[in-house]
């Protein structure tokens, strides 16, 4: 008996800023990721204030979805998808965040979008905000830490559920909402003032900055809350999510102390995010956290009520890998995603030095239903890979068939556990430019794109190995993994 329900949304995934392209065409004013310069594992991207025509910058092109979306939607189409979790690139809709009507051209762009997924009989998963803040913004508020920034937010969705009524009813209000939670989080989703040059994690907080970015972070809580009420509201047919990183910690020794250090890091990463969207109020070691580390939210009256009247009908979140917590600061750290943590030594890792670890998303899995025993979501997962033309002129990437079996695999066992899990949408289902280098070597696709990492290339898209071996997971609705 097949463990997956009939319905399953089978799917993947891509973000507006690593895939779309057409930085600015179609009236489209630029966002803060196209003022960000390429890297590689070990030099960091880094920003400029102001554009330079000399400087390549990966998100300006991206793949060039904004050309190719019709033939890109017929492989997703061939492939059987039922789900194709993207990005609407907010400056796309209003290219500085702060006008009063909207870009009819942008418009015109999704709606073509959404009609090519009807056409395949695809469901639009929707994020509404994947770091694709206008840098109007930015400059003008600082971004998310204005409190402004929440109006023009609400008006930009306010013009999704009513133009896209009949065409999306699967929204994400913020990608990854719980990256605002460490350092990362600053540079990501508050805007660039007082920062341009400097490298993306290159960053050391004072007191005032950390209460800055729980700031800014509460007020996504606060527009991510109204965001569901007014989507509930043009259309009770809206279904609208939240998304977090998942990422388990756990105790590098049975010693205590490394015990309460993952449990701590497991309040902070995952759950301090998910109990303000999913259960309408700050969680119970919230306050002692923010009272040990200096920090202050900045809050409004009746802040506190908008949470608890606008939590969220599911839960997503993008998995990658798993680390260790110690109390012994000596310990290695491991590569992440936005997330650094102790290498794990019963684990292998990816050429990016991310661990593997399938049981861990089955164990994710667990524990977020049994806090929460509500209807969950895997929007991203995937292993970042130099593919390499073989000599037969094809893409045999049994490398990335075998993570994504054995992350089905344990998927497929979490919902035999009881887990009420919709779909699944793996990353970067195109290959598209990575979020934490800029790069294109690092690919994660079932279709090849010929794109280097100085943006050389004609773009053509080729099906590799693990394409026809999504195809048949899908047409099997997850039973044949082989």
């Amino acid at each position: 008996m097949v463990a997956f329900k009939e319905g399953f949304l089978w799917g993947g995934a891509t973000a507006a800023n690593q895939f779309e392209g057409g930085w600015d065409q179609g009236g489209k004013g630029p966002s803060v990721p196209d003022h960000m310069r390429g890297g590689t594992v070990d030099i960091p991207r880094t920003w400029d204030y102001e554009i330079d025509p000399d400087v390549y910058y990966p998100s300006h092109n991206a793949v060039d979805f904004y050309h190719h979306y019709a033939e890109d939607i017929a492989l997703y189409g061939e492939m059987g998808f039922r789900c194709f979790r993207l990005s609407i690139n907010w400056a796309r809709i209003y290219p500085t965040g702060m006008e009063e009507e909207p870009n009819q051209e942008g418009l015109d762009f999704y709606h073509r979008v959404f009609a090519e997924c009807a056409k395949y009989g695809i469901q639009p998963l929707v994020t509404i905000h994947h770091y694709e803040l206008p840098w109007g913004l930015s400059v003008k508020y600082n971004g998310w830490l204005g409190r402004e920034v929440i109006d023009h937010y609400l008006r930009y969705c306010k013009t999704l559920f009513t133009e896209f009524k009949d065409e999306v009813t699967l929204w994400l209000t913020f990608n990854e909402i719980n990256n605002a939670v460490q350092v990362t989080g600053r540079i990501l989703e508050l805007g660039m003032q007082g920062i341009d040059g400097k490298p993306m994690f290159d960053i050391v907080e004072t007191d005032e900055m950390k209460s800055d970015r729980f700031t800014a972070l509460h007020n996504q809580f606060v527009a991510s809350a109204l965001a569901v009420k007014m989507a509930h509201e043009i259309n009770p047919e809206n279904r609208v999510g939240m998304m977090t990183i998942g990422h388990p910690t756990y105790p590098h020794t049975s010693n205590p102390a490394d015990v309460k250090a993952s449990r701590d890091d497991m309040n902070l990463r995952m759950y301090f995010c998910a109990d303000v969207q999913v259960r309408g109020h700050y969680p119970y070691f919230a306050q002692r956290y923010l009272r040990d580390n200096n920090i202050t939210i900045r809050m409004e009256e009746g802040d506190l009520d908008i949470l608890r009247e606008g939590t969220v009908d599911f839960l997503s979140f993008s998995y990658y890998m798993s680390s260790d917590a110690s109390a012994d600061p000596e310990v290695a750290l491991s590569a992440g995603n936005m997330f650094a943590g102790v290498k794990n030594p019963y684990l292998k890792a990816s050429e990016w030095g991310w661990q593997i670890d399938p049981l861990g998303l089955r164990i994710l899995l667990n524990d977020l239903y049994a806090r929460y025993e509500f209807p969950l979501m895997v929007v991203e997962n995937g292993i970042g890979a130099v593919d390499e033309r073989s000599e037969d002129g094809k893409f045999h990437d049994t490398y990335r068939i075998a993570y994504l079996r054995d992350h089905i695999a344990a998927m497929r066992d979490a919902v035999e556990d009881g887990v009420d899990l919709m779909g699944y949408t793996m990353w970067g289902c195109t290959d598209l430019v990575s979020a934490s280098t800029g790069e294109m070597k690092k690919r994660y696709g079932f279709v090849y794109v010929d794109l280097d990492n100085d943006g050389n290339g004609d773009l053509h898209r080729e099906p590799k190995d693990s394409f026809y071996w999504y195809q048949r997971v899908i047409a099997t609705n997850g039973e044949d993994l082989g």
